[in-house]
C-alpha cells in the first residue's frame, strides 16, 4: 500500500478542534497513521494580509485507495467541518491538501500529486520532516528531510 502524506491546515474558527476532527478522521481512513506536532504560521497569497494564523500538522499513513478517492475523502471531511469555498485564498475552517502518494504521479483536473507548492511551503516540509522525513518526493527524488535543508538554506540568503 502506498504511503501519503496530507497537509493538515485551519485558521478560521477553533483551530484546535479543526485539527482534532481531522486527525479523527483521517486515523481512520489510513493504516499506521501518524501526524505532527502542530505549528503557528502566516497565511501565504494575495488577500490574507488581515487573516488569523494557520495552525499546521501533517499527517501520513498508508492506504488502497485510489489519489482521487482519497481527495474525495478530504474533501468530505473538510466539508463535514463546514470549509466553504467562497474565492481563492479564504479563511478556511479546514484545509486538507494531498502532498505524496506514494511515489506516484497524478496530473489529473482538480488533482496533481505531488502537491505543485509543497516544497516551498515551511508549514508543509516541516512538520511533514517531523514525522516521515524518508519519504520521497518523486519528481525530484529527494527526501523530504533533504527538501527542508535546501528550503531553510534557500530562505537563509
Amino acid at each position: 500500500m502506498p504511503r501519503i502524506a496530507v497537509a493538515i491546515g485551519s485558521n478560521l474558527g477553533n483551530r484546535d478542534d479543526a485539527i482534532a476532527f481531522a486527525t479523527l478522521h483521517l486515523s481512520s481512513l489510513l493504516s499506521n497513521f501518524s501526524i505532527s506536532e502542530t505549528i503557528e504560521t502566516w497565511p501565504l497569497g494575495e488577500g490574507t494580509e488581515n487573516q488569523n494564523l494557520y495552525l499546521n500538522a501533517v499527517a501520513v499513513g498508508e492506504t488502497d485507495r485510489s489519489p482521487r478517492q482519497i481527495l474525495d475523502a478530504l474533501l468530505a471531511i473538510e466539508q463535514a467541518f463546514g470549509r466553504t469555498r467562497s474565492f481563492p485564498n479564504a479563511a478556511r475552517t479546514l484545509d486538507l491538501d494531498l502532498i505524496l502518494f506514494g511515489r506516484d504521479i497524478v496530473v489529473e483536473q482538480d488533482l496533481e500529486v505531488p502537491h505543485p507548492r509543497f516544497r516551498d511551503r515551511f508549514f508543509v516540509l516541516g512538520p511533514l520532516a517531523e514525522v516521515a522525513p524518508d519519504m520521497v518526493d518523486p519528481v525530484t527524488g529527494l527526501r523530504v528531510g533533504e527538501l527542508l535543508k535546501e528550503l531553510l538554506r534557500d530562505e537563509s540568503r
